[in-house]
C-alpha cells in the first residue's frame, strides 16, 4: 500500500511540475532522506555491505575492500558500503583491512611500514579462491570515494586511531562529499559520550555520526537514549554478542527488546545489526548467533534476516548482499527508489 501511495505522489507531482523538477536528485539524497527519518520508513531495510560486499553465498567473486566489490554492490541497489581506513608510512589514507599486508593481497609485511608507492604495487587477492591475484591494487581512500560519490553512502571504519577522523573526513570534503560518510566509534559510558563529542567538534557537522553500542558494556535503554540524544543519531550500530557453545538469541538481547525499540521511535533512528562473520570466530557473533552463515550456508534466511527484522532492524551490514537484497525484496522490505537513475 506504502508503495503505491508512494506511486501516485509521485505521478502527481510529474504532472504539474516539469521534468527537470527531480534532474539534480542523485541516489545518495534519496538514501539519506530514508536513513534520516526512520520513523517513516520502518517497512523498509536498508543494506550495508561489509568490506565492499565481494561474496556471494560463501563464494568471494571479488576482494574485499575492492573498487570491484563496491562497484557490484551499487548494481545490486544496496544503501552503502563499509570501508576499512589504514594509512601508509607516508601519510596517504588507503582503504585495506589488516594491519598486516599477507592475507589480502600480493605483498607480505605491515602495512604502516610501507609508502603508498609501494603499496601501489601491492595487488588484492581474492582470499577464497586460493588467494588468486587480481589487477587491482590497494586503492587509496580518495580513489574509493570517487566511485561511491552520488551513488551510494560509505560507512568508515577507521583502523586508526580516533584523532585520525577528522583528517580522514576532510578527503571526503575536499571532494564535496562529507556527508555522503557515517562515522562510528564505541559508546559505553557518559564519559566516552563526551571525548566523542569533542572529537565531532572538531570535525563539523556535515558528517553522519553514528554510535556503536555493545550488549557487554550497555544493557540499560536509559544509556541508549542518553547516547543517541547527545548526536541526533540517525541510527545506532547495535552488537548482540554470541559466545561459542551457547545457544543462539532467541529474543535479540536487551537492546532489541521492547524498551530499546521504544526509545529508537522516540528518537527517530535505525536499529542496526551485523550479521557478517568473523574469521575463526563463532557464526552470527555480533549478531546472537543469527549470522549470515545461518542464512546461506545452512539455508535458514527466515532464522537470520526474518529474526532482525521482526525485531525492528531497519540496517543489516551482511558479507552476503545478494542474498540479502533478494530475501527483503521476496519478502515485501524493499521500497523500490522511484526517483533513482
Amino acid at each position: 500500500m506504502r508503495s503505491l501511495l508512494l506511486g501516485a505522489a509521485f505521478a502527481a507531482l510529474s504532472s504539474i511540475l516539469p521534468a527537470t523538477a527531480f534532474a539534480d536528485t542523485t541516489r545518495v539524497e534519496l538514501i539519506r532522506e530514508r536513513l534520516e527519518n526512520a520513523n517513516q520508513w520502518r517497512d523498509h531495510v536498508m543494506v550495508v555491505a561489509h568490506r565492499g560486499g565481494g561474496t556471494d553465498k560463501w563464494r568471494s567473486r571479488f576482494p574485499e575492500n575492492s573498487v570491484a566489490a563496491v562497484r557490484n554492490a551499487i548494481d545490486l541497489g544496496v544503501e552503502m558500503v563499509e570501508l576499512d581506513i589504514q594509512a601508509s608510512s607516508d601519510g596517504e589514507f588507503v582503504v585495506f583491512h589488516d594491519s598486516w599486508l599477507d592475507r589480502s593481497s600480493t605483498c607480505k609485511g605491515r602495512l604502516a611500514e610501507r609508502t603508498l608507492a609501494e603499496l601501489r604495487r601491492c595487488k588484492l587477492v581474492i582470499e577464497a579462491n586460493g588467494g588468486s591475484a587480481t589487477e587491482e591494487a590497494i586503492p587509496t581512500l580518495a580513489e574509493m570515494l570517487a566511485v561511491t560519490k552520488d551513488r551510494i553512502l560509505v560507512n568508515i571504519d577507521n583502523k586508526l586511531d580516533t584523532e585520525a577522523l577528522p583528517a580522514i573526513v576532510e578527503v571526503a570534503r575536499r571532494m564535496g562529499m562529507a556527508d555522503q560518510l557515517v562515522i562510528k566509534a564505541n559508546l559505553w559510558s557518559a564519559e566516552r559520550v563526551a571525548e566523542m563529542k569533542a572529537v565531532l567538534g572538531r570535525i563539523g557537522d556535515d558528517v553522519i555520526f553514528m554510535p556503536i553500542i555493545a550488549d557487554d558494556a550497555v544493557r540499560d535503554a536509559k544509556f541508549l537514549e542518553m547516547a543517541t540524544s547527545a548526536f541526533s543519531a540517525k541510527a545506532v550500530e547495535l552488537i548482540s554478542w554470541h559466545k561459542a557453545g551457547t545457544p543462539m538469541t532467541a529474543d535479540g538481547g536487551p537492546l532489541f527488546g521492547p524498551k530499546a525499540r521504544a526509545v529508537a521511535s522516540r528518537g527517530d533512528w535505525h536499529l542496526w545489526v551485523n550479521t557478517y562473520a568473523i574469521a575463526n570466530k563463532p557464526g552470527g557473533m555480533l549478531a546472537g548467533g543469527r549470522g549470515d552463515e545461518l542464512a546461506t550456508l545452512a539455508s535458514f534466511p527466515d532464522e537470520t534476516y526474518g529474526f532482525w527484522v521482526d525485531r525492528g532492524a531497519t540496517l543489516i551490514q551482511t558479507d552476503e548482499p545478494t542474498a540479502l537484497v533478494e530475501w527483503l525484496t521476496e519478502n515485501g522490505f524493499r521500497v523500490p527508489y522511484s526517483l533513482t537513475n
